[in-house]
């Protein structure tokens, strides 16, 4: 009997790359809000904070959706998380952008972040069974950049078409895109590649038997018994929640307000912090597996990440070479949490990665969660009363008041990543 040869990598990139679609659209409802701060605050009447709630109901189901979507990626596999999550996806879209009031916006975001959640995890579990090993933290970073790629278009792409056809006709056709990939889903991917006639990377196909003989509780107890899980739960989220937070709300605002920048170039300065954040990603994923260490790299980006944002937020009037210089610098910076990822999964043992790895991407996403409305918080608390077209304007010292917020987190991130324990690229047995 022939021993079946694994999958070709053509293959394996393909199946993993339509998840990838899916989170290309996860990151571009993410940051969408960001370009249309004017429209929403206009059309539903909102103040800074209400704004910061608007975008933060995506993170409040995305988060509690992550332990759940690691188990069910253990339980059913990716293929039917995916295809249910760009299907409801599509839905809170399309309630998005026909919403009458913010009572259903709110509820449209709700529904598109717990929709969108299954994506990343979904994809991590596909790669543990598609891709050798050594590419698993090579993919995550390729991950985040179709992530960005979808963030992107949710800047100067975005704000064109709304300028041309308004900020609902754009997100109604988003909803029909969601709906056609998640047919596609559904069509071509397979959880793994035995079901194909492959063999598979992982050391178990799905863990089925396992996960189901034991209780979520279980599972999730488990993996907090393991130091760094607790570590890496509470750093990403002050990588990530700067980053989106800026990028995917309040940035542009403050470019136009501060720095006199139109909205479009000022969604322009904004793409490019998160053009560089997905070229940040593969590169520190490839050379943490290249090194084989994962802690130097994630505490040499969080430095770069305090020091640049400590600039760009502390002094006043920088050049706007500088000013981009410092964006992309910090967004460059930023990919060092996709080592999270790796270091995660290494630091338990290989039945768990599913849970893990949504424990840990829950972690990321109480980045924005908690920012995003505080800042907005923040902001509230410190406007002058100005106003212009009924929207309110706040001043510098208030914006400052707000991205203070990510320095503090940032500082306690790089304290957090040196006290983790190194995994040296192997997996916890």
């Amino acid at each position: 009997m022939n021993t079946p040869a694994f999958p070709p990598l053509r293959l394996s990139w393909t199946i993993w790359g339509l998840g990838a679609v899916f989170y290309l659209i996860a990151f571009y409802q993410r940051v969408a809000p960001g370009v249309i701060t004017t429209e929403l605050m206009s059309d539903f009447g909102l103040t800074a904070t209400a704004l910061g709630n608007l975008s933060a109901f995506y993170f409040y189901s995305y988060v509690a959706m992550q332990v759940p979507t690691g188990l069910l990626a253990d339980h059913w596999g990716p293929r039917q998380l995916l295809t249910v999550g760009a299907a409801v996806a599509g839905l809170g879209t399309l309630m998005f952008g026909m919403a009458p009031d913010a009572w259903w916006a709110n509820a449209g975001r709700l529904l598109v972040g717990g929709s969108v959640a299954v994506a990343f995890v979904s994809m991590l579990k596909l790669a543990g069974h598609w891709l050798p090993p050594r590419q698993y933290a090579l993919a995550s970073g390729m991950a985040l950049f179709c992530g960005i790629i979808g963030a992107v278009f949710a800047g100067v792409p975005l704000r064109l078409l709304v300028n041309a056809f308004g900020w609902r006709p754009v997100m109604i056709t988003s909803a029909v895109v969601t709906f056609a990939v998640a047919i596609g889903i559904w069509w071509l991917v397979r959880d793994d590649p035995s079901d194909k006639g492959y063999a598979s990377h992982a050391q178990s196909h799905l863990n089925k038997a396992a996960t189901t003989e034991s209780r979520v509780l279980a599972g999730i107890k488990e993996i907090f018994r393991y130091r760094n899980t607790w570590l890496l739960y509470l750093i990403p989220g002050a990588v990530v929640g700067s980053i989106t937070t800026f990028a995917g709300l309040w940035g542009v605002p403050f470019l136009a307000t501060h720095y006199g920048m139109e909205k479009t170039t000022a969604a322009a300065i904004c793409s490019a912090l998160l053009i560089s954040w997905a070229i940040g990603g593969p590169v520190f994923g490839w050379l943490s597996d290249h090194l084989g260490y994962r802690k130097p790299l994630y505490a040499l980006g969080c430095v770069f990440l305090l020091a640049g944002w400590s600039m760009i937020v502390l002094i006043p009037n920088l050049s706007v070479s500088l000013l981009v210089s410092l964006l992309i610098i910090v967004g460059f910076a930023s990919g060092n949490m996709i080592i999270g990822f790796a270091f995660a999964k290494e630091s338990v043992p290989s039945r768990l990665s599913g849970t893990i790895s949504g424990v840990t991407n829950m972690g990321v996403m109480m980045g924005p969660m908690i920012l995003q409305p505080a800042v907005g918080w923040m902001l509230d608390r410190a406007w002058q009363g100005e106003t212009i077209n009924d929207v309110r304007v706040y001043n510098l010292e208030a914006y400052r008041n707000g991205f203070i917020l990510m320095l503090a987190w940032l500082a306690l991130a790089l304290v957090l990543v040196l006290l983790t324990r190194e995994t040296h690229c192997r997996q916890t047995a």
